[in-house]
C-alpha cells in the first residue's frame, strides 16, 4: 500500500523521469553510437513508465473492470517480448503524458468551482453578552451567536444584521459583484465580503447549512452527476475495452504477426472518447458557477437543452415583486402641492398602496412630513378623508369621490378607463372639492425583459407560458407588454401543476421558472425547474437550476450555454470516434507504426480537453438595454 501511495503521489516525476531516459537513450544510439546505453535507457525508462500503468490496470481488474491500462500493459509487456523497447518506451510514456496533462486540464476546468470552498470562511469573531470577543473555529459557531464582522472580512454564517451598517460583495452568492448596501434588519449570507464598516450578526444558520454551504455541496455533486452521453460511454467502454483484445486475438490468430496485433491493443485504446464527455460537463457547470449560475449535473445540463417551452410564475419573476407608482393624471393647478398633500394623507395609513405614493413622493424630493393633519377619517370600503394644513383631502377610490359630490369631466373618466384597463389599481385624490390625481399603483415589469425573453426564442425556445394567481385583466396587460405566448390567470398551485402536466402530455419539454418557495410544486413537476432567487432553501434543493441573481440575463445564459455544452460533448465524441477509425484505418494501410499511432492518439485527448475549454470563457454575460419599465397592477384598494 505504501508503494502505490508512493507511486500515485510521485507519477508527475516518474513521468518526467522517463522522459529523460528516453532522451538519453537517443543521444546514446545516435551521437555516442552505444546501443548498450540505448537499450538500457529505454528499457528503464520502459519500466518506470510502466509500473504505474500495470498498478492502474491491476486495481481495475481487483473490481472486474477491463481498463484502458490493461491495454497498454499488454501492449507494453508484448513490446517486451519482440524486444521493442523503443515502443514500449515511447508508449508508456505518451500514456502517463496524456494523463498528466489531462489532470491538468480538468484542474483548470474546475477552478471556479474550487474557488468557492476556499472563500469558505475558517474563522469567526463571536461576541457574548459581555461585549468580549473571541475568534473561533467556524464549526464552533451555534444558531443565535452574535458575530462581529470587520471591514475586508468574510461573513461567516448566514443571519440578520443587529448592529452596525455597511456595504456587502455577494459575488460568491449572486454572481453580481455590485456592492449591496446593509442595515439593522437585513440578511446576509456566508462568504459574502464586507466591503467597508463594521457589523455584528445574529447567526440564523452555519456551517453546510448556509447558502453559501449548500451552494458548494450542489456544485460539487453537480460534477458527480452524469449526462446521458457520459453514461452511454461508460456502458460502451465496458465492452469495447474487450472487443478490441478480442480483435487483437484474432489479428495474430489470422496474420501469426505478433507486433500488428499489439499496435491493434494500443491504437484502440479509446481515451479521448471516455474523457471527452466529463470534461465538457465540468467546463460548462464552472462557467456557470462563476455567473452564480448553478446547474446540478450534466444530465441536467442535457435535458435543459431540449427544452422548448418556458413556464413563468409573474409575481417576481416576469415582474421584480414590488409596487410602485405607475401613472399619474393631473388636474390641479399646483400638482407639487397635490402630491404632498396625498403622501402626507398616506402616511397615516399602512396600506400597501400608500406606502408606494408615499415613496414615489419622497423620490420627487418634495418635503411632506411637516404638514399638519388637523383632523383625519377612514372610511371603510373608499379611502380617507383628512384635513392637511388648511386643505379638505380626498383619497380612494370613485366611490370616496361620488360620495363627496366629486364630480369628473368626460376627459378625466376616460383618463380612469385608461389606468383601469391596464390593471392597475386606481387611487383618486381630490383636494378641496376638487379632483387633482388619478394615481395608478402597480406591480414593476422587470426591464428589458421583452428583449430576454426575445433572446429565448432565438436560441430554441418555441413556447412561453404565464400561470399566475392575479386577475386576468393584469395577467393580460402583462402578456402583451413583454409577448408572452400563452395566459392562465387567477390559479392556486396545484392548478398551476395541473398546467404542466398538460403541457408535458402533449410532448412538450418544459421548464418551470419561478420564486422557488410557493412554486415548488410546479417546478418539482416540470423536467426543469428553474429557481429565480437569492438561494433560499427550497429554492437549491427543490430547483434543478438556480439563477443566484434573479436576472432573466442568467437565464438566456444558461439556457444557451447548456445548448453549447451538449453540441460540445457531441463534438468531443466524434472527435474521440474519428481518431479510433483513422488509426485504425492507418494501422491496415501500413502507414500507421505503435508509437506513431499513440503520438495520435495521445494527441486527440488533448485536443478534446481543449474544445471543451473553450465552454470556460463562453458566453460573457451582456446585459440586454434597459428601456423604460412596464407597470402592471397589483390587488384592488
Amino acid at each position: 500500500m505504501k508503494a502505490q501511495r508512493f507511486i500515485q503521489q510521485h507519477q508527475t516525476q516518474l513521468t518526467l523521469i522517463s522522459a529523460v531516459l528516453i532522451a538519453i537513450g537517443y543521444i546514446g544510439k545516435y551521437v555516442l553510437d552505444a546501443t548498450v546505453v540505448y537499450n538500457g535507457a529505454l528499457i528503464l525508462a520502459s519500466i518506470i513508465a510502466a509500473v504505474p500503468i500495470m498498478m492502474h490496470a491491476y486495481q481495475a481488474l481487483k473490481v472486474k473492470v477491463i481498463s484502458i491500462e490493461l491495454l497498454v500493459s499488454i501492449a507494453v509487456i508484448g513490446a517486451f517480448i519482440i524486444g521493442e523497447y523503443n515502443e514500449s518506451a515511447i508508449v508508456t510514456f505518451l500514456f502517463l503524458f496524456g494523463s498528466y496533462l489531462e489532470q491538468r486540464t480538468l484542474t483548470k476546468t474546475r477552478e471556479s468551482i474550487k474557488s468557492l470552498t476556499e472563500m469558505a470562511p475558517a474563522t469567526a469573531i463571536v461576541v457574548d453578552g459581555d461585549g468580549h470577543e473571541e475568534e473561533v473555529d467556524i464549526d464552533d459557531v451555534d444558531e443565535g451567536d452574535h458575530v462581529l464582522v470587520k471591514t475586508g472580512a468574510s461573513v461567516p454564517v448566514d443571519g440578520k444584521i443587529i448592529d452596525g451598517a455597511g456595504y456587502l460583495d455577494e459575488a460568491v452568492i449572486t454572481g453580481e459583484s455590485k456592492a449591496v448596501a446593509k442595515t439593522n434588519g437585513d440578511d446576509v449570507f456566508s462568504g459574502s465580503i464586507l466591503s467597508n464598516g463594521t457589523v455584528t450578526v445574529e447567526a440564523t444558520k452555519v456551517g453546510e447549512d448556509t447558502t453559501f454551504g449548500k451552494i458548494i455541496e450542489l456544485v460539487e455533486d453537480a460534477q458527480d452527476a452524469k449526462s446521458p452521453a457520459e453514461s452511454f460511454i461508460d456502458k460502451f467502454a465496458q465492452y469495447y475495452t474487450p472487443a478490441v483484445l478480442v480483435i487483437a486475438l484474432l489479428v495474430y490468430i489470422f496474420t501469426r504477426d505478433f507486433p500488428t496485433a499489439i499496435t491493434v491493443l494500443v491504437l484502440g485504446c479509446p481515451g479521448a472518447l471516455v474523457i471527452g464527455a466529463p470534461v465538457s460537463n465540468v467546463a460548462g457547470i464552472g462557467n456557470g458557477a462563476k455567473r452564480g449560475i448553478l446547474l446540478k449535473g450534466g444530465a441536467v445540463m442535457d435535458d435543459f437543452s431540449k427544452v422548448d417551452t418556458f413556464v413563468f410564475d409573474k409575481t417576481g419573476t416576469l415582474t421584480l415583486g414590488n409596487t410602485a407608482v405607475s401613472t399619474v393624471k393631473t388636474y390641479a393647478a399646483d400638482a407639487d402641492l397635490a402630491l404632498t398633500l396625498v403622501a402626507r394623507a398616506e402616511q397615516l395609513s399602512d396600506h400597501p398602496l400608500g406606502r408606494a405614493i408615499t415613496a414615489y413622493v419622497a423620490k420627487q424630493q418634495l418635503a411632506f412630513e411637516a404638514l399638519n393633519v388637523a383632523d383625519n377619517e377612514t372610511v371603510k370600503g373608499q379611502g380617507l378623508v383628512a384635513d392637511i394644513d388648511q386643505h379638505h383631502v380626498l383619497v380612494g377610490n370613485l366611490k370616496l369621490m361620488t360620495a363627496n359630490q366629486v364630480t369628473l369631466s368626460a376627459q378625466q373618466n376616460q383618463d380612469l378607463a385608461d389606468v383601469q384597463a391596464t390593471g392597475s389599481s386606481v387611487v383618486m385624490v381630490a383636494v378641496d372639492g376638487q379632483l387633482s390625481l388619478i394615481l395608478g399603483v402597480s406591480d414593476v415589469i422587470r426591464p428589458g425583459i421583452k428583449a430576454q425573453l426575445q433572446a429565448l426564442r432565438d436560441h430554441g425556445a418555441k413556447h412561453l407560458v404565464m400561470l399566475t394567481g392575479d386577475n386576468h385583466v393584469t395577467a393580460q396587460y402583462v402578456a402583451e407588454q413583454i409577448g408572452i405566448d400563452e395566459v392562465h390567470a387567477e390559479l392556486m398551485p396545484e392548478d398551476k401543476v395541473t398546467y404542466i402536466k398538460q403541457f408535458k402530455d402533449g410532448g412538450q419539454h418544459v421548464a418551470f421558472v419561478g420564486d422557488g418557495i410557493n412554486d415548488s410544486p410546479a417546478i418539482a413537476t416540470a423536467q426543469i425547474g428553474i429557481a429565480m432567487g437569492s438561494g433560499t432553501d427550497v429554492a437549491i434543493e427543490t430547483s434543478d437550476v438556480v439563477l443566484m441573481q434573479s436576472s432573466f440575463d442568467a437565464l438566456v445564459h444558461a439556457y444557451a450555454l447548456s445548448k453549447k455544452t451538449v453540441i460540445n460533448t457531441k463534438e468531443n465524441i466524434l472527435i474521440a470516434i474519428g481518431v479510433v477509425v483513422f488509426l485504425l484505418i492507418g494501422l491496415i494501410l501500413g502507414f500507421i507504426y505503435m508509437a506513431s499511432g499513440m503520438f495520435v492518439h495521445e494527441f486527440s485527448i488533448l485536443v478534446v480537453i481543449f474544445n471543451a475549454m473553450r465552454l470556460i470563457g463562453y458566453g460573457k454575460l451582456k446585459p440586454t438595454p434597459q428601456p423604460q419599465a412596464a407597470k402592471l397592477s397589483t390587488s384592488g384598494r
